[in-house]
């Protein structure tokens, strides 16, 4: 196993296809694959994060909400001692990009990111956390 990791729909983003893609993207890569579903809050997916006992987390957006609710799912791990890193993926403006790795996240990826670019991704997020 690769190592387990957990993605997740935050706020009100309804479009959940891509998530499920990846979860089986990753999931064939040999990654263990927990997927919280949709609406999740950032409370509710770092308290699934922490109760899960994962190496990785990552975020799905669609809503254009990442500049909030990205931030928020970080602190909200970093408030209760989890250092776990975090990879989004989504319609993410390439302008954003460093607004997210200021903010810690790990990795940002597109839509049409190759297989490879996803598990190369997940691959080095978890490499982090189990240093």
């Amino acid at each position: 196993m690769k190592g387990r990791v957990l993605v997740a729909k935050v706020g009100l983003d309804g479009h959940d296809r891509g998530v499920k893609v990846v979860a089986r993207i990753l999931r064939d890569a040999g990654f263990e694959v927990i997927y919280t579903g949709l609406q999740q809050t950032p409370a509710m997916v770092a308290a699934a994060a922490i109760d899960e006992d994962v190496d990785a987390v990552g975020l799905s957006m669609h809503s254009g909400a990442h500049r909030t609710l990205v931030p928020m799912v970080i602190q909200e791990l970093r408030e209760r001692g989890a250092d776990i890193p975090v990879v989004v993926g989504g319609i993410i403006p390439a302008a954003d990009f460093s607004f997210l790795q200021e903010a810690g996240v790990a990795e940002v990826l597109t839509p049409g990111a190759p297989v490879e670019a996803v598990v190369g991704a997940m691959e080095a997020a978890v490499a982090t956390h189990r240093v």
